[in-house]
């Protein structure tokens, strides 16, 4: 058996998407716009949808060797996370041991969630690849586990807990649009929301809401550090205290470090040959973001907008801000900005959006945001990117063609929503972006 990391906390105090794009997508901007305040992280599992539920595997009769004997570890295993609650006390985790052993079953990590009278053990197991689900948990069933949930795991799962903690607050730390990112990667297959303060639904759902926070269940509610809530839910699965409290200190370290995004920036030069500069944007870069929609034609402000560009403005504050995604900014050597590249979490997928100024079109700038835009969102762990937009918009079209990427297109009453698969990323491709961000410059125009 391995090292066991046993995690014992207190319990905290409690107190108290890809939204559905609409069948009909040239709606009005406001109606837009109110499917856009639910943006979420995508995930980054491996395994695909949720896992089945324990409860399917509840009541079955403990499994044993037909002799008694302990069966000998076979050439191949597979890795497991259980997770089953014992009650407190002597014994208890000493008899869910045992009956791993005699399945042949090795603990590789172990962490406790203390719930008062009983206890939630959560393991890491490299199983006998030819035991199934079921008979683990009918061992840990026949152990006194209740409650089991088990789900494959892979290689990421053989980091220990304190040192995940460490990584995820180093992430959060250099960035704040990695909170989503590390909450999800703390927690598992989960669903979580960013919800402003104003207006409207994201004001009525901060009333209620503690500075603590609320545990209920599978739901945990979280203050964000700009004043709104993160939502954080998994339906198959009750959150418990220690998970809520570590939810919280990742909410708190955000909170107390301010607003902030890496600065580093790469120098791109166009075919004229003369230099821009792409680097991530926040809303401290509001004001020259305004500026370019005055410079930018009503026609290229309702290809990017789907719908009425009278108060787009309205909308930056919430675009640029990193609870939602990322965003890169094209600036010329004056430092105007003259395109934005945005990546906005939508569930398991991400949509990519694209406004570019009238003068610099047909540069290659959208292409070469595009390409870093997707780039980052593998990184997240996004399994797809898609873009709506306008069947005429020939840009983007070209754009996502130029990813050299599986597309799907689906045409509506003349929108387009395009669909890029980036699990197929060519190698070439990956090996280009590597290169450039190591030297930090680039050309445009060389991948085509």
């Amino acid at each position: 058996m391995s090292d066991e990391t046993r995690d014992r906390q207190d319990r905290p105090p409690q107190g108290q998407s890809r939204g559905e794009t609409t069948a009909r997508f040239t709606a009005a901007f406001h109606s837009w716009w109110a499917r856009r305040h639910g943006h979420t992280p995508p995930s980054s599992d491996t395994g695909g949808g949720r896992p089945p539920a324990a409860e399917s595997w509840h009541g079955l009769p403990a499994a044993s060797s037909a002799d008694g004997t302990v069966r000998s570890a076979p050439a191949k295993s597979a890795l497991w996370r259980l997770r089953t609650t014992v009650r407190d006390e002597p014994g208890a985790l000493a008899a869910l041991c045992t009956a791993l052993a005699g399945e042949s079953v090795d603990i590789l990590s172990l962490q406790t969630h203390p719930l008062g009278t009983a206890t939630v053990d959560e393991f890491l197991l490299r199983a006998p690849a030819d035991l199934p689900g079921t008979g683990l948990t009918a061992a840990v069933s026949g152990a006194g586990g209740t409650g089991t949930w088990i789900e494959r795991a892979d290689a990421h799962d053989l980091v220990d807990a304190p040192t995940r903690m460490l990584g995820l607050a180093t992430r959060t730390a250099l960035d704040a649009a990695e909170l989503p990112l590390a909450l999800r990667q703390l927690l598992g297959r989960c669903t979580i929301r960013s919800l402003p303060a104003a207006p409207g639904a994201g004001r009525q759902a901060l009333e209620g809401v503690p500075a603590e926070g609320t545990l209920e269940d599978t739901v945990m509610r979280l203050r964000a550090p700009e004043g709104g809530v993160i939502t954080v839910e998994r339906p198959y699965l009750p959150f418990t205290p220690t998970e809520f409290a570590r939810a919280r200190a990742l909410v708190e370290l955000d909170a107390r470090l301010g607003p902030r995004v890496p600065r580093g920036q790469d120098v791109l030069t166009l075919p004229e040959g003369s230099d821009i500069t792409v680097r991530r944007a926040d809303t401290s870069d509001l004001e020259a973001a305004r500026a370019m929609h005055e410079r930018c034609s009503p026609e290229t402000l309702r290809l990017r907008y789907h719908g009425p560009v009278d108060d787009v403005d309205r909308y930056l504050n919430h675009l640029l801000s990193p609870r939602f995604g990322r965003t890169l900014a094209v600036r010329t050597a004056s430092g105007r900005i003259v395109g934005l590249g945005h990546l906005l979490w939508d569930g398991d997928e991400t949509e990519v959006a694209l406004l570019i100024e009238d003068a610099w079109q047909r540069r290659g700038i959208g292409g070469e945001l595009l390409a870093r835009l997707v780039a980052m969102a593998g990184e997240a762990g996004c399994a797809h990117v898609y873009a709506v937009t306008q069947a005429s918009n020939t840009g983007m079209v070209a754009a996502m063609r130029g990813l050299e990427l599986p597309l799907d297109y689906q045409i509506e009453e003349g929108t387009l929503v395009i669909t890029a698969r980036l699990d197929q990323r060519p190698a070439r491709r990956a090996q280009e972006e590597r290169s450039e961000q190591e030297h930090g410059t680039s050309r445009i125009g060389r991948r085509s």
